[in-house]
């Protein structure tokens, strides 16, 4: 694992880059909420470990209540800091030398969103986890790369989202795989954070589920194998 900085339109950001032995295909990971975490830190290396250069950006580098608000704002809005910062993450994993060419994102919950927004800018294949539905989602997903979704059934801020989803994606026939776990709520693939924070997901019923979070792992990375394998052809462009 390396504490590393990116460079971005408005100055450096604190990341983590985590590498397999030799080379791989680049994942951009966009972490919850709670910002760049243990948890988002053990899933880099679960990226790794598959054989994927991962980079989890810190979207709350530069600090304070007004960065939290600005980055979810930038989700909302559709435009702003941490789009720019997203997408100065993906160029710098492919100019790595041991990046092979394509370039996947993943994200979780705030993350998610982020994923689905940026499904249409650059990424080779994009992994929302109970990601937050953008604003006028059929016209965000035109263009789209291929899209792995997972949600929770019992997610009370996302009901019916894995459907709608899925539904947009078949209509502009966009490669996808949309699952809805039973038996999962929101935040079912990330681990549930220590003290207050930790508190309140126990009491919410939201957090970690072991066989539902392996299982869409694992439908992540299967997916990734098939559409981020290859190099980029010598014509496509950022």
């Amino acid at each position: 694992m390396a504490d590393i900085q990116v460079d971005t339109p408005t100055g450096p950001i604190d990341a983590v880059l985590e590498s397999p032995d030799g080379s791989g295909p680049g994942v951009v990971i966009v972490h919850d909420a709670f910002g760049l975490s243990d948890d988002t830190r053990a899933i880099a290396r679960r990226f790794a470990a598959k054989g994927y250069v991962a980079l989890a950006p810190d979207l709350y580098s530069r600090g304070g209540s007004k960065c939290v608000i600005g980055v979810f704002r930038s989700l909302a809005g559709q435009s702003g800091v941490a789009i720019d910062d997203l997408l100065a993450a993906r160029d710098f994993l492919a100019r790595q030398d041991n990046v092979t060419g394509k370039v996947g994102i993943v994200g979780f919950c705030m993350g998610g969103g982020f994923a689905l927004l940026l499904s249409p800018k650059g990424f080779d294949a994009s992994a929302p986890f109970y990601g937050i539905t953008p604003k006028r989602v059929d016209e965000v997903l035109e263009g789209a790369c291929p899209i792995v979704a997972s949600y929770g059934k019992s997610d009370p801020m996302l009901i019916g989202a894995g459907k709608k989803i899925e539904q947009v994606l078949s209509d502009k026939g966009i490669p996808h795989d949309v699952k809805t776990y039973a038996g999962a709520s929101h935040g079912f693939a990330n681990a549930v954070p220590s003290g207050a924070k930790g508190a309140f997901v126990r009491v919410t019923g939201m957090g970690w589920r072991g066989e539902q979070a392996e299982d869409a792992f694992g439908r992540v990375f299967d997916f990734f194998g098939e559409h981020l394998s290859e190099a980029r052809g010598p014509s496509a462009s950022l």
